[in-house]
C-alpha cells in the first residue's frame, strides 16, 4: 500500500522529461564535457548539485514540468 500524500500536492512534481535532462547532464559531468555558463564558456562543472541545476534549467527551456525557481 502507498504511503499517503498530504492534500495539497497531486502527482509527480517533476516530469519524466525533466528527469532525462537531469539524467543526461550528470552523464556528461562524468564524462567531464559539462560547462556552465553563456555557451558553454565557463569552466567544467564539478560539482553534483549544479549538474542538477544545469538539467532541470534545460527542462524548463524545453518546456517541462518543473517547479519555478525558488527565490534568492
Amino acid at each position: 500500500m502507498p504511503a499517503k500524500r498530504k492534500s495539497g500536492s497531486k502527482g509527480r512534481r517533476y516530469g519524466k522529461a525533466a528527469g532525462k535532462s537531469v539524467e543526461s547532464a550528470m552523464r556528461r559531468r562524468n564524462k567531464g564535457t559539462l560547462r556552465s555558463g553563456k555557451g558553454g564558456k565557463g569552466g567544467r562543472v564539478k560539482s553534483r548539485k549544479q549538474a542538477i541545476a544545469i538539467g532541470l534549467s534545460e527542462a524548463r527551456k524545453k518546456g517541462a514540468k518543473v517547479p519555478s525557481k525558488k527565490a534568492a
